[in-house]
């Protein structure tokens, strides 16, 4: 939070840094964002997760500006999501389906107080997202 305003910063990456180095930007994404180290890194992680909780209770111009962070980082997900032969909308609807597992799966795994659970919980996540992506 700066001067009394936090923003939304994007915890996923421009798909020309991937490319540059050769790498699948969406591989790279899944394994970045369900990681021990992702799910350790509260303060620092993804923005989207970390106040999902407590948006419901933020004013109103705070919420709003929750709702434009979590909708740039679903159109710069979907950006790195992309799947041939898909149009706009598909790729949206694909990219909103991934974060909201991603999502889902980094919140039940820091709730949770099992270490071997929580590790589960994650390592099945970027199994299924892989899977359903072919992403490497």
């Amino acid at each position: 939070m700066a001067n009394g305003e936090w923003r939304i910063e994007s915890p996923f990456r421009d798909p020309p840094a991937y490319q540059a180095r050769g790498s699948d930007p969406l591989a790279e994404q899944i394994d970045w964002y369900l990681s021990p180290e992702h799910r350790a890194d509260i303060e620092h992680g993804c923005p989207n997760t970390g106040f999902a909780g407590d948006v419901r209770r933020l004013d109103p111009a705070g919420h709003a500006r929750y709702a434009q962070g979590l909708a740039a980082n679903l159109d710069r997900f979907a950006q790195i999501a992309q799947a041939p032969g898909l149009q706009e909308g598909e790729r949206r609807a694909r990219a909103i389906a991934l974060f909201s597992e991603m999502a889902g799966a980094l919140l039940l795994s820091r709730a949770d107080a099992d270490p071997a659970l929580a590790d589960e919980i994650l390592d099945s996540a970027r199994t299924d997202v892989h899977s359903r992506t072919g992403a490497a």
